[in-house]
C-alpha cells in the first residue's frame, strides 16, 4: 500500500515528465538538458520501487536540487532573442518553464516520502 505522498509524487512526476519532455521537443536546450532531466526522472521511479531504500530517496532529492540548478542555468542561457522566437520555441521554453516551478512541490514531497523512509 502506497502513502499518500508516494502518490502525489507519482502524479507529479507524470506532470513533470510531460512537461520536460515538451521542453525538449524544439531542440532548443542541448541534450544535457533532456539528459540530466531524464536521469532524475529514472531514479525517483527506482526510489519509488525501492520503498524500503533511504538512498534511493535521497540521491532522487539530491538530483533534483541539481536539476533546479541546472535548468534555471539552461532557460538562461539558451533562451533565444524575442526577434527570433519561434512559436514553436516559445512553447518549448514555456513547459521548460513550467518543470522547472514544479520542482520544488517534487522537492518537498521527496523530503517528506524520506522522513517516512526513517530519515533524519
Amino acid at each position: 500500500m502506497q502513502t499518500n505522498s508516494c502518490r502525489l509524487i507519482v502524479n507529479v512526476g507524470w506532470v513533470f515528465f510531460v512537461l520536460f519532455g515538451r521542453g525538449c521537443m524544439n531542440y532548443m536546450f542541448p541534450a544535457s538538458y533532456a539528459w540530466g532531466n531524464f536521469s532524475v526522472l529514472a531514479v525517483g521511479i527506482w526510489a519509488i520501487v525501492q520503498r524500503d531504500s533511504l538512498d534511493a530517496i535521497m540521491m532522487f532529492l539530491t538530483g533534483l536540487l541539481l536539476t533546479v540548478l541546472t535548468d534555471i542555468i539552461h532557460i538562461s542561457v539558451f533562451y533565444p532573442p524575442n526577434k527570433y522566437l519561434i512559436d514553436v520555441q516559445r512553447f518549448s521554453a514555456g513547459m521548460a518553464i513550467f518543470s522547472l516551478l514544479l520542482k520544488p512541490v517534487s522537492c518537498y514531497l521527496a523530503y517528506r516520502m524520506y522522513q517516512e523512509r526513517g530519515g533524519e
